[in-house]
């Protein structure tokens, strides 16, 4: 890892944390996660540390996700076969995925006050650094999201758990559309608790350097913007209550609604299988702690690695993006049960392991 890819900064009683890859987002790898575990645990217990807090370097968000073209490798790589293919669990991709997971229960888990300032993109696994801790400031910037159906995956690094105890049905229909979500919407929502003004950011981390964090951030608080996800609770908490994707979809075809309708169209486009294994993912999760579904996602994370629409989707994303995934199966009544079933199949000696 550059040593400049994460920075750690003691200022005063401050540990702070800064994502410095710019140029991509400040996306997130294996050796980044690596470092923030190990930083986090010295900091666990060092006397002089009173508060953790987490920014992104550059003017455009905290974290735009891990580094899927990594993952594109190993899953192209294994659904090209041949004797060289790599199994699933031997990938890169499953190694850093393990150690991303750990790192999403320490912070959910932290014993001192972790701020994270969400503050412009932040999506996948921006949201495993941020959303799980003690603290999770937003800004008028804010974006924030799980984009994974996009690219024929599954929400992860806990977004299962806080898409699940959303209120009402508003996590099933970030999960499966892939909405994006402003700094009202993120609160209400569950993924955020207190809203900054962006400029007001560097006089916040100042504050924390030597004032306790529920102190500090009261002070620079001010009233969150409107959810727009609140007010269409009426039709999101009826369309998406459904048990199957397809019930789901009718009922928003059939709601007297534009954003309803719109709903389903962006829910059409998305990966069929991963739309189907996500749904499980959700309902499963609502009896699920954090480190519960962790576990089960690195069951899914695992197995999508050999699945034709992973490697499909970053292609048509990140890749050539051309936007154009061609899914297989190409439809929701081609997904047969047994090949949602075996996103959850467990992995014997080689599961996450976190005590849930």
């Amino acid at each position: 890892m550059s040593e400049a890819e994460v920075l750690f900064d003691v200022r005063d009683a401050l540990g702070l944390i800064t994502l410095n890859r710019p140029r991509a987002i400040n996306a997130l790898n294996h050796s980044m996660s690596l470092a923030i575990t190990e930083k986090l645990r010295e900091w666990a217990t060092d006397p002089t540390i009173g508060t953790v807090a987490i920014v992104g370097a550059g003017e455009r968000g905290l974290c735009a996700g891990g580094d899927i073209v990594a993952i594109h490798r190993d899953a192209k790589a294994i659904n090209d076969g041949g004797p060289d293919a790599p199994a699933p669990l031997d990938t890169a991709a499953a190694a850093f995925w393990r150690d991303e997971y750990l790192l999403n229960d320490l912070i959910g888990s932290y014993p001192k006050p972790y701020v994270a300032v969400m503050d412009g993109i932040v999506m996948g696994g921006g949201v495993g650094v941020s959303a799980h801790g003690s603290h999770r400031v937003v800004t008028e910037r804010s974006q924030i999201g799980m984009p994974e159906t996009g690219i024929g995956f599954v929400p992860d690094v806990g977004g299962t758990y806080l898409l699940s105890h959303t209120p009402g049905e508003l996590g099933t229909h970030v999960a499966l559309t892939t909405a994006r979500m402003g700094a009202g919407d993120a609160i209400v929502a569950g993924f955020a608790d207190t809203f900054v003004a962006s400029a007001e950011i560097p006089a916040l981390l100042d504050a924390l350097r030597t004032t306790p964090a529920d102190e500090a951030i009261a002070r620079f608080a001010s009233a969150a913007p409107e959810s727009e996800l609140a007010a269409h609770r009426d039709w999101i908490d009826t369309c998406y209550v459904g048990e199957t994707v397809e019930q789901i979809v009718e009922a928003l075809r059939a709601a007297d609604s534009p954003e309803a309708t719109k709903a389903a169209e962006d829910l059409l486009s998305k990966s069929p299988i991963a739309l189907k294994a996500t749904l499980r993912a959700l309902r499963n999760a609502r009896e699920l702690s954090l480190a519960g579904a962790l576990n089960v996602e690195f069951r899914i994370t695992v197995a999508a690695l050999s699945t034709h629409d992973l490697a499909e989707g970053i292609r048509a994303q990140v890749i050539d993006k051309d936007r154009t995934p061609h899914w297989s199966p190409a439809t929701l009544a081609e997904v047969a049960d047994a090949q949602v079933d075996a996103y959850f199949a467990p992995l014997g000696e080689h599961e996450l392991g976190l005590p849930a």
